[in-house]
């Protein structure tokens, strides 16, 4: 039950730290195309963006996009509460930004008491208050806290004369004052923290090519769990991703220095962020779906050849690629042991060509915003790479595939959502209530949640899952990181998916 429990809570974070890291992709993909439009060398080919209106609105979507990324702790401390809470998810949200606010004013009030002299440590004005600068940790720190403290007392009752303060109400009041605990320790206990985590982070430096190689390896091979996530979110948001100029994380260095600084200086940072998948992503796991198809029985060609050509069209374009890696992953394991070994080879080979191309897809998209619009981005080199991994992708699943005789899987059955005659919102309620049935009715789900490409559901009793039923509404495979929790993979859909559950659970 303990390692149940460990791997529910690193679930939980990974899933919920992903909300305002695709927040700030998004802000990113915003940012470049706007960075690259005010460039000089293109404003000098195309004059018309220099007109007095257009050149105003371009500069402000710029400055509105690049300020979220001094906006992360806060948005960790609220993602993080409404990501782990269990119920009332707007109430925890809520106390998460209250306890990451009462957090910065307690470490504030520690630092100016004269205690101590904390001249050492790093000092910020964040929100309007000169405080102590924890960067993510301590949004993660209070988003964490929040939602434990949200789920032991939301239901909290008390006698009548202050029955008022119990439930939805005690969680604000807790959260503070546990908040304002954290935040005044927090001072006397940072240094030797961040000590710690910047030694990590110099260390993975100090490993050079072989730090980049074990990153990338280690975030294909997290996958199966959904704790890439989690991998992700700290090297792009803390110290050991590095640090610039006092900024931390590779993603917000990147981002908040693209047009600071010439682009040669940000390449110690890209080397953990997109340009790593590209080669990988655009170009070897299309071949390994040409070989998945025709290496396929003539009878499953043609619902093998429509799930390959909606999965490379995720992978290419916008670096989703669980559709496909999840077609192949529990049939060919080692297949997707080959696949995270040239997740590292891709990463530790543009860092190796010196390509400079960041933010976190690897799609097509952020190749043409953060690779060939950026003058010194080096990105030729994905396209001169890329067709070796597509040659080695494609021969070495076609060999295994054949010399196992294996195919993937494929449901027998339309999938559900493909059902003809009705409305949309009654393909939608049917599918979603086949799903509500496959997960074992609604008397056995406990909270539905989902990712890009996951639905995540707590579960009373895993033994009532029908993962056939499943797969006939278009699951395209399962993780069980523990007995309580199951994900199911649905691709980019998913989002929808996860609404309309919900929506047919409230009645």
């Amino acid at each position: 039950m303990g390692k149940n429990k460990v791997m529910d809570f690193f679930s939980a974070l990974g899933r919920s730290l992903l909300m305002p890291i695709a927040a700030l992709a998004a802000c990113g993909i915003v940012l470049g195309l706007t960075s690259a439009l005010m460039k000089a060398q293109v404003q000098a080919a195309a004059p018309f963006l220099q007109q007095e209106l257009l050149y105003f609105i371009i500069s402000t979507l710029n400055k509105v996009a690049g300020v979220v990324f001094t906006l992360i702790p806060v948005l960790f401390a609220i993602s993080i509460s409404f990501g782990m809470a269990r119920e009332e998810k707007e109430i925890a949200a809520f106390a998460g930004f209250i306890g990451y606010y009462t957090f910065l004013v307690a470490s504030s009030c520690m630092i100016q008491s004269g205690f101590m002299n904390f001249g050492a440590l790093k000092i910020s004005t964040i929100l309007g208050v000169e405080t102590l600068d924890m960067g993510a940790v301590a949004g993660i720190v209070t988003g964490v806290v929040t939602a434990a403290l949200h789920n032991r007392y939301h239901k909290i009752t008390f006698p009548v004369a202050v029955s008022f303060y119990g439930g939805k109400r005690f969680v604000a009041i807790v959260v503070i004052l546990a908040m304002a605990a954290v935040g005044l320790a927090a001072p006397f206990v940072w240094s030797p923290v961040s000590m710690a985590i910047d030694g990590m982070g110099g260390l993975i430096s100090a490993t050079g090519l072989a730090g980049v190689f074990g990153y990338g390896f280690l975030e294909r091979l997290l996958i199966p769990t959904g704790l890439h996530h989690v991998l992700n979110g700290i090297f792009r948001t803390t110290s050991i991703g590095g640090v610039y100029e006092g900024v931390e994380g590779c993603l917000n260095i990147f981002l908040q220095f693209i047009d600071k600084v010439d682009i040669s200086q940000l390449k110690p940072f890209t080397v953990f962020l997109g340009q790593g998948k590209m080669p990988m992503m655009m170009f070897g796991l299309p071949a390994a779906a040409l070989a998945i198809y025709r290496t396929s029985p003539p009878e499953k060609k043609a619902k093998v050849k429509a799930l390959m050509i909606a999965g490379v069209a995720a992978s290419i374009v916008s670096g989703i690629t669980e559709p496909l890696e999840f077609s192949f992953m529990f049939i060919a394991p080692p297949l997707y042991l080959f696949h995270a070994l040239m997740g590292g080879l891709s990463f530790m080979l543009m860092s190796a060509f010196n390509v400079i191309i960041g933010n976190t897809g690897g799609g097509l998209i952020d190749f043409l915003i953060w690779g060939v619009f950026q003058p010194g981005s080096h990105w030729y080199w994905v396209l001169i790479t890329g067709p070796f991994f597509s040659a080695a992708y494609y021969y070495v699943f076609k060999w295994y595939l054949s010399r196992k005789q294996l195919s993937i899987d494929v449901s027998d059955e339309e999938p559900e959502q493909e059902t003809k005659g009705g409305s949309l919102d009654e393909k939608q309620h049917i599918l979603a209530s086949r799903i509500i049935e496959g997960l074992g009715g609604r008397e056995n789900i406990v909270v539905v949640n989902n990712c890009l490409t996951r639905l995540r559901v707590d579960l009373k009793d895993m033994a009532l899952v029908n993962d056939e039923l499943l797969k006939k509404t278009g699951a395209m495979g399962f993780v069980r990181p523990s007995d309580v929790h199951i994900q199911v993979i649905y691709g980019p859909k998913v989002e929808g998916i996860a609404s309309h559950v919900r929506e047919v659970l409230k009645y």
